[in-house]
């Protein structure tokens, strides 16, 4: 077990008091100084990138691929986004007045930090979903209560040693703890709240940030579909659900949570998908060096419960556990009906992906209707009007359509021996520049690149007017009359006739360009 020490509850005290006495005095204001800071964090995961995957390895097994890719890749690509764009996004937004009263006027949106931010991580990629909102919060100017996932105990404790000798501690703090201390910080008033997590906690966040009327960004989860169509290729469909589904021992809120899948190819589905787990993890899964562990115990028995307990289904491949190397065996279950409320109750989170049959696509679409919105649809499909059908009729906070988590991280890695040196070599295959986020039950607002920053910035609107032409500013003042009362419509009001030459402007210069052609006609014949 990790040496985490959890912060005391005076510190937490201390600290948020502190932040907010050095926000207060313009410190993390200054562009140069937030680039540093950002530059610093990018120097922190550089610098110690072999830590990170020994870390992350004793949380959870984390293959060295996975930890790259889904961990460190996209805080070190979000740091030289904003090392690349901070000034462009800083910059204040002039704007062209709409009323001609104000034509000669200085209107423009500054972008200002919130504040002190509270930044709430996840254990599931406990680098990425910590650092990746922090370099937004610091690109926006914000001071900064960081709360690590104490699941993830191991990583916690590293970025906790590695923060203090990067960053600077005035401002950006962390704190360490479990329900005692989380419960500490959402007592006090923060300007903006970032969680990433489950629904449920979702609720107790929003809920704490009411009671100071405090924003919030919300990264939850929900049950994600994969759609398969009639005509989808099954090898691809098969190997693409299976890097979205056991992908960190499917413990990522973006994971297939289930498959929908054709009745007449459901035993093609089945028979590729085994070839691929063979392909990838062997014989027994449990011997790969490929293959993630569960976090903890607790959740080897969760998942082991619902293995166990299910309502229907039966085991094509898997079910294995070992509590002790906290294992689950990758595991395909098919003929499962979608009211069975202990596979399909709740977001599975785990390597345990059910199947469920359909006859017509419509079914499908309902079947997904019936739940909440998720995180992310899949559709698998070569017919364009199949996915358009799908994507009309559904809700998601993302969409990916013949692949599976590519719309959400940074770069993907592969390590290549080059005169007996390993060396990483990266492309950029996952997309970073969408927005990630989800909708209702799935969550609130979204992130990366220049939303990052968005979420963490007050657009703060400004006019500025001269002490100029107060003879006209008169017409506004008391005592109100009729004539002032209709000299105001005039200027602020568009008139109908306006809008009516706005509306058809099409039909009307089409209509003057023909009157022009025959009055030409009409003068060459005279």
């Amino acid at each position: 077990m990790a040496d985490l020490q959890y912060t005391s509850l005076d510190s937490i005290q201390d600290a948020v008091t502190s932040l907010r006495v050095n926000f207060d005095t313009g410190k993390t204001r200054g562009l140069d100084y937030r680039k540093f800071q950002i530059q610093q964090l990018y120097n922190m995961v550089a610098h110690n990138e072999e830590r990170i995957y020994e870390a992350l390895a004793k949380d959870m097994n984390k293959p060295r691929s996975e930890a790259m890719s889904g961990d460190i890749a996209p805080v070190l690509e979000e740091c030289l986004y904003f090392l690349d764009n901070l000034d462009r996004l800083a910059k204040e937004e002039k704007i062209k007045p709409r009323l001609a009263l104000n034509s000669r006027e200085i209107v423009k949106v500054r972008r200002d930090p919130l504040g002190v931010v509270l930044i709430i991580g996840c254990w599931n990629y406990p680098v990425q979903l910590s650092l990746v909102p922090l370099v937004g919060a610091i690109a926006a100017g914000n001071a900064v209560v960081l709360k690590l996932s104490e699941v993830a105990a191991h990583t916690a404790a590293l970025l906790t040693d590695l923060f203090t000798r990067y960053l600077d501690q005035t401002v950006y703090r962390i704190v360490n703890g479990a329900v005692e201390e989380t419960t500490s910080l959402l007592t006090h008033h923060f300007d903006h709240i970032f969680y990433t997590g489950s629904p449920a906690v979702g609720k107790i966040v929003m809920n704490a940030a009411a009671k100071h009327l405090t924003g919030v960004t919300l990264e939850l989860g929900g049950k994600s579909p994969a759609v398969i169509t009639p005509d989808a290729d099954m090898k691809i469909t098969a190997n693409r659900i299976a890097f979205g589904k056991f992908y960190n021992c499917g413990q990522i809120c973006i994971a297939v949570d289930y498959v929908l899948c054709p009745a007449s190819r459901v035993d093609d589905f089945v028979k590729a998908f085994s070839a691929t787990i063979k392909e990838w993890f062997g014989e027994n899964p449990k011997h790969s060096k490929d293959y993630a562990r569960m976090v903890s115990v607790r959740h080897v028995d969760r998942i082991a419960g619902l293995i166990e307990n299910r309502q229907s289904g039966g085991i094509v491949f898997g079910g294995d556990v070992d509590r002790d190397e906290r294992y689950i065996a990758p595991t395909l279950i098919t003929d499962v009906k979608f009211n069975d409320q202990v596979l399909m109750g709740d977001e599975i989170f785990g390597p345990v992906l059910p199947v469920i049959a359909y006859n017509e696509l419509d079914e499908a679409i309902t079947l997904i209707k019936k739940n909440p919105p998720p995180l992310v649809l899949y559709v698998f499909s070569k017919k364009q009007k199949l996915i358009d059908r799908v994507l009309e009729n559904t809700q998601s906070g993302g969409v990916c359509v013949n692949d599976t988590l590519m719309h959400q991280a940074g770069k993907f890695f592969w390590e290549l021996k080059i005169k007996k040196r390993l060396i990483s070599v990266g492309f950029p295959l996952l997309e970073y520049s969408l927005p990630f986020g989800g909708i209702g039950n799935s969550g609130v607002g979204n992130y990366h690149g220049h939303r990052s920053f968005n979420a963490f910035t007050h657009e703060r609107a400004i006019m500025q007017k001269k002490q100029q032409l107060e003879f006209l500013m008169k017409v506004r003042y008391p005592p109100y009359t009729s004539g002032n009362l209709s000299l105001l419509r005039t200027f602020m009001v568009t008139h109908p006739y306006v809008v009516y030459l706005k509306q058809n402007k099409g039909p009307i210069r089409a209509a003057m360009i023909l009157i022009i052609l025959l009055i030409l006609y009409l003068k060459r014949r005279a």
